[in-house]
């Protein structure tokens, strides 16, 4: 960020991360607001570096796009957190810092001497959130877990997969992309936050023990809720929302043979009207002109025949973006599937200045990144920088502003040979 553009909604505050797949997303939500996020990891990276796809189809550390996405706008440093000197130049950074994330297993930094209380022996204003699978406590503490396996737990499972009829005895479906440790970080960022505006109010830190577990427990929309009050148990629906009963099937395959979403459920006789008339301009209405269908009653009994045959047939005549612009122009919440190479020429994202390039200084270029969900007009999200490289900032931060000597910098990191090295 040049001196010219406006600060972050976080700016001036000190984030140490201290965090692989599960948190990394959450530090990422800090640093793009402003927040001077110090990812501190192992000698050689964390695990996450390799994880792909990689640059160029090359495996290696610095090329990991994945981690590119998660760690934008952070500083990168290797500490040994394991040996004496890389946890005492540790606890000199968490002496300078607001908030220290970390997603290492439970117990893990306390038995380094490293844990809260600890370190809020040398900051009592200090804000530490610790995201584990399942928290620092309880019967499931300790269990090994995945992805996966949350979204089993937790319940999304429960509520992802097919209709009956469009596919028998179908399995529960598993969305990809790393979906519990999304809703966990957003848990542990809600914390991190609340802890922050309490810390103004009192003037001292707090623990906030998050769990992937109950983040995703908490997010399952209507199911959990449906089966403790009314007792109801929801069904999974093809491409829709789960139901304790059928509704109507919301995707429809267009002319051009790509896909809308559109929701149709809930007409009444003025929308129905509505969208009769755009049928008819094309010829396609069929009886959804008749006076009949200005009965709510009677729209209701006849759902079915509306969607599957009268609007099912209009989508498939029309190509996608015409459905698509056609519906929302007359209030309609119906909307084109795009395909990811199709997102980066979407004109809505392009008139929200939505895609953004990041330099990288190393390969004298720039990437398109994908930027925020909201526009702040007074403390802008915003990329600052692209992610750190192994252990780039090592000098900038443990030499510079924490004052170690190289030969403390060389212990700390445990970086042979030249201490100013990223590696």
């Amino acid at each position: 960020m040049n001196d010219a553009e406006p600060a972050g909604p976080l700016d001036g505050l000190r984030v140490i991360e201290v965090a692989g797949e599960q948190g990394q997303f959450c530090g990422k939500l800090m640093a793009d607001l402003g927040a001077d996020v110090i990812k501190v990891e192992p000698p050689g990276g964390e695990d996450a570096r390799a994880i792909g796809p990689f640059l160029a189809d090359e495996p290696d550390p610095d090329k990991s796009l994945s981690f590119w996405h998660y760690n934008t706008s952070k500083r990168g440093v290797t500490l040994d957190l394991e040996c004496a000197d890389g946890a005492i130049a540790f606890k000199r950074l968490v002496a300078t810092a607001d908030v220290l994330l970390e997603s290492r297993a439970p117990g893990h930094l306390p038995s380094l001497g490293l844990g809260y209380e600890d370190l809020r022996a040398i900051n009592d204003g200090l804000v530490m959130c610790s995201l584990t699978p399942f928290g620092q406590t309880g019967p499931w503490r300790d269990y090994v877990s995945s992805d996966l396996l949350h979204l089993a737990a937790g319940g999304q499972m429960a509520s992802c997969g097919y209709d009956e009829a469009d596919v028998p005895d179908a399995p529960p479906i598993a969305p990809d992309g790393g979906n519990a440790w999304h809703t966990g970080a957003h848990f542990a960022y809600i914390g991190i936050m609340a802890a922050l505006v309490q810390r103004t109010i009192t003037g001292a830190g707090q623990y906030v023990d998050a769990s992937i577990h109950e983040a995703c427990a908490l997010t399952t929309e209507s199911a959990v809720a449906s089966y403790v009050f009314r007792g109801d148990e929801v069904t999974r629906q093809t491409g829709r929302h789960h139901s304790p009963r059928p509704t109507p099937r919301t995707q429809f395959r267009c002319r051009d043979g790509k896909y809308v979403n559109a929701i149709v459920w809930g007409l009444t006789p003025p929308m129905l009207r509505r969208l009769a008339e755009w049928m008819d301009s094309h010829g396609l209405a069929d009886d959804l002109l008749d006076g009949r269908y200005q009965d709510t009653k009677f729209i209701r009994a006849n759902t079915d025949h509306i969607v599957n045959d009268v609007i099912a047939n209009f989508i498939a005549n029309m190509d996608s973006d015409e459905i698509y612009h056609g519906a929302q122009d007359r209030g309609f919440t119906w909307s084109s599937i795009r395909t990811p190479d199709e997102l980066l020429d979407d004109p809505h994202l392009a008139d929200r200045e939505f895609w953004v390039d990041v330099p990288h200084p190393e390969l004298g270029t720039r990437y398109t990144y994908p930027g925020s969900a909201a526009i702040y007009n007074g403390s802008p999200w915003q990329i600052s920088r692209r992610a750190p490289l192994v252990g780039e900032h090592n000098v900038e931060v443990l030499r510079d502003e924490l004052g170690l000597a190289d030969e403390e910098m060389r212990q700390a990191t445990g970086v042979q040979g030249n201490p100013t090295s990223s590696r």
